[in-house]
């Protein structure tokens, strides 16, 4: 019976120890979330791992050899008890990849549940760290909110990527 056990890996080698693992006939699983990220006046959606350096290899200690992960490109260690790998508690990888499939793990959305009158604080810009009040969603990629600014209550549209819940 295979149990899984956490690798730790190279910086950014993810997704490199990943397809070594793989093809070396092990079961190999690397839970990822996907964000939205902006760069140069374009937005797109990536997936990074949840757990950054982190990834599962399902071994069955009793039948496969382990120490081959040691040499693996892109592996630098597994995280062990002793001299043994430690084993992650049962149903917790299953747990992982059932929030992975629901998207549960997701920071697509900084509004995801937001209605109107939800306090929010806008992340970037002249207004960093202020409060408001969410009045609507103008656009997909915009936002209404209600400020308090000079003694009075001003509306300003904000790229939705810029604020978050307070």
């Amino acid at each position: 019976m295979s149990d899984w056990y956490v690798v730790y890996t190279q910086p950014n080698g993810e997704a490199r120890a990943l397809a070594n693992l793989r093809r070396q006939g092990y079961e190999a699983y690397l839970p990822r979330y996907r964000r939205r990220r902006t760069h140069a006046r374009k937005t797109d959606i990536v997936e990074r791992p949840l757990f950054p350096r982190y990834l599962f290899v399902a071994l069955d200690l009793m039948r496969a050899r382990w120490r081959p992960i040691l040499s693996t490109f892109g592996v630098c260690d597994v995280v062990r008890n002793g001299d043994q790998p430690a084993p992650v508690p049962a149903g917790v990888v299953e747990e992982i990849r059932a929030g992975e499939e629901s998207h549960s793990f997701d920071a697509v959305d900084p509004l995801a549940g937001a209605g109107a009158g939800s306090a929010v604080r806008i992340l970037s810009g002249p207004f960093a760290d202020l409060v408001g009040r969410l009045q609507s969603a103008a656009e997909s990629e915009r936002v209404v909110l209600l400020l308090d600014l000079l003694g009075r209550e001003v509306c300003m549209c904000m790229p939705r990527h810029a604020v978050a819940l307070a």
